[in-house]
């Protein structure tokens, strides 16, 4: 749900992938802040955070060069926040002694990635008659199942749903859950972009061309839509389906590789390697700022009102209304940006992000990257 919006934001403020020509901040990839927020928001100690951060690289490392080596056989990948331990599923026995060599533990899985992945397929495909008991559904990795979350009550919808698509019923694990996903565009305050009456967070800086903008939720305006604080035109809008877009800007306003951190520093954007299932990061938006949180699954669909959402991530980082849009990171690497979800920053909650490398795939885009 939206709600108009009663004020705006003076240019001169820093606002999230963009920053103002008229005030300068550092950039510090690696502050005490991000670290300082994991330990807030995952309760973890100086030196497990330490230990975590070594191991969401690593992970990075080992499922780029396994994923090319095991090929069908490559399971997906799973990261213990706590442990800082990496698991690499495999499909096959064989595949084992090759893994312990990367310095990896093996599982060996009945389905692994690519199935489950295709079972969210196979359940996406029918989504438009799934009950409205059925909230969502999403590839667990480190189950090596497809989770299916409902309402009280609402099993035998999502049992009806699994036959319906022609999914293994062995893959399927239905939970109950309290969650009512909605999109977070519907409250005033912090450091926005508006459209229409309306807020959302600016996500990373982009490039296309000769064109300059920043990547957004598709769910914060259509196509053509007029932006302002900064200027722009939403140049491309998916939403329903994804939950993805861009806003091109005008020449007055320039683009950096820059995420605000809502604490008078900046952290620097590198890239956008995909983190693991399991890892920590770190949201930015102008509503609630800096929270951090864990990637609980991928390919994750969701059933907002206003249609259904494939292709999102799973994350326990809390975010509000006025989040949407907001980019996300695992240290200095992109992630995405915020899509929506379920509780506040003040009991906690779910929340969804658009993962970011689609996002550029779809739309053409560059990432600006310092």
């Amino acid at each position: 749900m939206k709600q108009p919006s009663t004020h705006r934001t003076l240019r001169t403020l820093l606002t999230a992938g963009m920053v103002a020509t008229a005030l300068t901040a550092s950039a510090t990839p690696a502050s005490a802040d991000r670290h300082d927020a994991l330990k807030r928001d995952l309760g973890l100690t100086d030196s497990e955070v330490a230990r975590l951060r070594t191991a969401e690289t690593e992970a990075m490392d080992r499922e780029a060069e396994l994923r090319d080596t095991l090929g069908s056989d490559f399971g997906g990948v799973h990261l213990d926040a706590a442990s800082g331990e990496l698991t690499i599923a495999v499909t096959d026995p064989e595949a084992v002694p090759t893994v312990e060599r990367a310095g990896a533990n093996a599982e060996v899985v009945t389905f692994g990635e690519s199935a489950l992945n295709g079972f969210v397929d196979s359940l996406n495909s029918v989504a438009d008659q799934a009950d409205e008991q059925v909230t969502g559904w999403y590839a667990d990795i480190a189950d090596d199942s497809v989770v299916i979350t409902v309402r009280e009550g609402g099993t035998a919808a999502a049992e009806a749903l699994v036959a319906r698509a022609g999914v293994d019923e062995r893959a399927v694990r239905v939970t109950k859950s309290d969650e009512r996903p909605q999109l977070f565009t519907d409250i005033i305050g912090g450091n926005p972009y508006y459209f229409d009456g309306y807020r959302c967070s600016i996500g990373f800086s982009v490039r296309r061309g000769s064109e300059s903008g920043f990547a957004t939720a598709g769910h914060c305006g259509e196509e053509g839509t007029e932006t302002s604080d900064p200027e722009g035109t939403v140049a491309g809008a998916y939403f329903p389906g994804r939950d993805m877009g861009w806003v091109r800007i005008t020449d007055a306003d320039t683009v950096t590789p820059l995420v605000n951190r809502y604490n008078g520093e900046n952290v620097t954007v590198a890239g956008s390697r995909e983190a693991a299932t399991g890892s920590s990061v770190c949201r930015s938006g102008s509503t609630t700022g800096w929270r951090c949180g864990t990637i609980r699954s991928k390919n994750q669909t969701v059933r907002y009102i206003e249609g259904t959402v494939t292709g999102l991530t799973r994350t326990t980082a809390c975010a509000e209304g006025g989040d949407s849009g907001g980019p996300w990171l695992t240290g200095s690497q992109g992630q995405g940006v915020t899509s929506g979800g379920s509780g506040n920053c003040t009991l906690g909650g779910v929340t969804y992000f658009q993962p970011l490398n689609p996002l550029l795939s779809h739309f053409d885009l560059d990432l600006v990257t310092g």
